[in-house]
């Protein structure tokens, strides 16, 4: 339809399950606030809307859709359906041999034709995870600089202080329902990337879209800016950020403390803000100052511990036992370990009904200085202070594997080949199935390699990851190595929040997650030594994780979207972004 010279895009109202519209572009509207009415959108014509990427369609336009809207000689006469799009993109891009061609390919076709991106990306998900995901991200952030095209999302640095509202209200997108914001101080293992983290934040979101539903246009990217103290990139002239070295102390808190009130005031009470990448020091700190005034959660430590709990129980079926009959060992000791140790210890408090320092005692730490004791108490930062239990100080991994005798070992301390020949063989020799989650990213990170876990233990280990790993022969048998991956959790946990308005992150929620996820995994799965299901159901076990994190936001009196809809799952998968084209008329 055309008026003023606009094309107006008539959106189908149809009813979804308790409630849930699903229009034929699949910018669903089930996630918010607002009447179920039928409504249209106006977008430009002809050359302008080619070059919009929620509107274009590319070679898609039919020839009807080309006369109306000033299409015709704007594109070659053929018309291809969105799926021989998809064929001819997967095409080109398994053509590229580097990973970081890949990684820019999909980054152009996001800025060029959205549903065709995320399309792709949901169709194809095991095999474009790792390259619009770890590990590529990290290659991808650490080059920022010199891949720069179109800037993706909001910068907000030192110079904005003040002005943070101006700068929220810059944003096309009005009703933003997640936030990824990221300081850049601890991209992934690979340390202070200052402006360049910004393809953590960009990455996690279309993730949120892609497996777990969430409209691209309720997510906005943030990175704060507060300068940077990498030498090499203070000396790059191709460096996009503030060429200074990191402010600390009051003027960093200060910010963040403008950043955060500005961002209730400017979205709401439920807005979710996901940190990412802060280091050890703000991170805790941050989640501890804001937890209670906002809906706000930190991937690093809390997610990494839902998903790392998840595949734990999962695991006892092929390891025997509860939780609380396993002794645990982590090699690592900030955001990630103590984030995974704590909520490890809360589930076998929950489980056993027995104190949470009890429970704890079952869990003990590594950090550079070696195991973490009683003895050193007073020299510990306070998220370490919990973990030092009574015991003679030492200082090597190996030899508290064989003080302790760990049924699960545990690393997140971002030191590739850290568990030696001698620590696994260490493991398998007092566990008939040891236990060994290498978690640290990127690839270059990690603790060991699945390789050397199954060979080392004589095939007997069951293994996981953070970054992908190929399959394993070993003894004659092929052995399927789990990925510890975040993008299990917190896509469907922000679903979960969003659909049922929750506005406060309790621990356990975090617990339904995991519980969630584990329940997914098949006796085919296990077959395979695999602790994590497969990544193709991802958009299935994200409704599930969605549907029991709801249920437990509605139990505990967080959630309020009310009346609580009769079937959460049904009611997630209604509320999912699904990228088809729709048809212009």
């Amino acid at each position: 339809m055309e008026m003023n010279g606009k094309t107006v895009v008539d959106f189908e109202d149809k009813s979804g399950v308790d409630g849930g519209v699903v229009d034929v572009y699949g910018e669903d509207r089930a996630s918010e606030d607002q009447a179920i009415t039928p409504w249209t959108v106006s977008v430009a014509s002809g050359y302008t809307l080619m070059r919009d990427p929620r509107h274009n369609k590319g070679l898609a336009f039919t020839e009807k859709e080309r006369d109306a809207h000033y299409l015709t000689g704007l594109l070659p006469p053929a018309v291809f359906s969105q799926n021989l799009q998809e064929k001819r993109l997967m095409k080109i891009l398994r053509e590229y041999q580097v990973p970081l061609q890949r990684y820019m390919a999909m980054m152009d076709l996001q800025e060029r034709n959205e549903k065709l991106f995320y399309k792709l990306l949901i169709d194809n998900v095991e095999e474009l995870l790792p390259v619009v995901y770890t590990p590529t991200v990290g290659e991808a952030c650490q080059k920022y600089g010199s891949i720069f095209r179109r800037p993706q999302g909001l910068y907000i640095s030192l110079k904005e202080k003040g002005r943070i509202l101006e700068v929220l209200k810059n944003w096309p997108e009005k009703s933003i329902q997640v936030i990824v914001v990221t300081d850049g101080e601890r991209i992934l293992g690979l340390g202070d990337l200052g402006c360049q983290g910004m393809g953590i934040p960009v990455g996690k979101l279309s993730l949120y879209t892609a497996l777990g539903g969430v409209r691209p246009s309720a997510c906005l990217p943030i990175t704060i800016d507060v300068g940077t103290n990498n030498k090499t990139l203070l000396e790059d002239e191709f460096y996009t950020g503030l060429k200074q070295n990191r402010a600390t102390g009051q003027e960093y808190y200060d910010l963040l403390e403008e950043f955060m009130s500005t961002v209730k005031q400017n979205y709401g009470e439920k807005i979710l803000i996901q940190f990412e990448d802060f280091a050890n020091h703000n991170a805790f700190e941050l989640l501890a100052k804001y937890r209670s005034s906002h809906l706000v959660f930190n991937d690093d430590i809390q997610g990494t511990a839902s998903v790392v709990l998840s595949g734990l129980v999962a695991a006892l079926k092929l390891i025997g036992g509860s939780l609380a009959d396993h002794r645990f060992l982590f090699l690592g000791a900030g955001e990630a370990g103590t984030g995974i140790a704590e909520l490890i210890a809360l589930e076998i408090s929950k489980k056993t009904n027995t104190p949470l320092e009890e429970a704890r005692k079952k869990i003990w730490l590594v950090d550079s200085k070696g195991l973490i004791v009683s003895s050193r108490k007073e020299s510990l930062q306070h998220f370490k202070k919990p973990w030092a239990h009574e015991h003679e100080p030492v200082r090597e991994l190996l030899g508290a594997v064989k003080a302790i005798k760990p049924t699960v070992l545990i690393g997140t301390s971002s030191v590739g080949k850290a568990f030696t020949k001698e620590v696994v063989e260490t493991m398998a020799s007092m566990n008939e199935k040891p236990l060994i989650l290498a978690l640290s990213n990127p690839t270059s990170q990690s603790e060991c390699t699945a390789e050397e876990a199954y060979t080392w233990s004589e095939g007997r280990a069951i293994f996981a990851s953070g970054s992908p790993f190929d399959p394993v022969e070993c003894n004659g048998k092929l052995f399927v190595p789990g990925q510890a991956n975040n993008a299990y959790i917190f896509p469907g946990f922000g679903l979960g929040l969003i659909m049922s308005g929750t506005i406060r992150i309790h621990d356990d929620l975090l617990l339904a997650a995991s519980e969630a996820l584990a329940a997914q995994v098949t006796e085919e799965n296990y077959a395979k030594g695999l602790i994590y299901p497969p990544f193709t159901n991802i958009r299935k076990i994200s409704a599930h994780i969605a549907a029991n994190v709801a249920a437990k936001a509605y139990e505990l009196g967080l959630a309020s979207r009310l009346p609580r809809p009769k079937d959460l799952v049904k009611f997630a998968e209604s509320c999912m972004y699904t990228p088809v084209y729709g048809s212009y008329r």
